[in-house]
């Protein structure tokens, strides 16, 4: 058996989804055909296009990333699963007789948040999101459902952040920038849901100087896996979560959704440690 997949997304040179795979594929003797669609080097791209022509060259499926994720959901229509098509983002999509939208984001959240959940972190609210993107659409549904009290959702395009609050609904609400700097500095959680913190998009979506007293940080990003961000609140004694803490769990999902296979997460987590940036 082979799996035959890739990943379609913007600057994803440094992705180590390949490598997880690999090591998970190795582990039940499947073979591993991985192409990266990288669209931040192509003039023209068509989405659906090019995930049609995919379809037609035997490939098991393709993982999205940013910015795509909306389309994929989009293009999913009603084979999105079940348990996931409420959030409106998909990251991994699996062909076969029929097509199925999986998102790996909001469950490998879920799992990689554990350990702030079982310290009772969460019910302490509220939180601040910077981004209202595909993973946010995850990230923001995976927060409500552990019963954060007030998610604050800030974006640079107000209309983008004012149509997640209103598709996750209460207690998801858009702030504007002039209530940015307050809401932070009274939050319990932090998460960065932009892209700000890859080598492409340098930076911190959070100003040092308003981290302080919150209880837990969660960054998107992975690569790298300590970011600006998340050496700020860091320094500032906030319990941090990273992008690779999510990126493990993600990879661990998505190998099951491609395959059908479930891997023993307590075994091969530990295997994926070599991946980390």
């Amino acid at each position: 058996m082979t799996l035959r997949a890739g990943l379609i997304g913007a600057h994803i040179s440094r992705t180590r989804l390949p490598a997880a795979l690999e090591i998970m594929c190795a582990a039940h003797g499947i073979g591993l055909e991985f192409e990266l669609i990288d669209t931040a080097a192509l003039a023209a791209f068509d989405f659906d296009a090019t995930v049609h022509g995919l379809t037609g060259r035997g490939w098991s499926g393709v993982t999205v990333t940013h910015p795509y994720k909306t389309n994929a959901a989009r293009y999913a229509e009603e084979g999105m699963h079940p348990d996931v098509a409420h959030l409106g983002a998909c990251n991994t999509l699996v062909f076969g007789e029929y097509l199925i939208g999986y998102n790996t984001d909001y469950t490998g959240f879920l799992a990689a948040f554990a350990p702030v959940t079982e310290r009772g972190l969460v019910d302490r609210g509220p939180v601040v999101m910077a981004g209202a993107g595909g993973v946010a659409r995850s990230i923001g549904a995976a927060l409500v459902s552990l019963g954060v009290s007030d998610l604050a959702i800030y974006d640079t395009d107000t209309l983008r952040a004012k149509d997640l609050a209103f598709s996750i609904g209460p207690p998801a609400r858009a702030i504007p920038s002039s209530e940015f700097d307050s809401a932070v500095r009274g939050a319990s959680g932090l998460v960065n849901a932009t892209p700000m913190g890859m080598a492409e998009y340098p930076g911190s979506a959070f100003p040092a100087g308003l981290i302080s007293g919150q209880a837990w940080a969660f960054d998107a990003v992975y690569t790298p896996t300590d970011t600006a961000f998340l050496q700020d609140a860091g320094a500032a004694g906030v319990q941090v979560v990273t992008g690779f803490d999510l990126f493990r769990h993600m990879a661990v999902r998505s190998f099951a959704a491609y395959t059908g296979i479930t891997v023993d997460a307590e075994d091969i987590l530990p295997k994926l440690e070599v991946l980390r940036p």
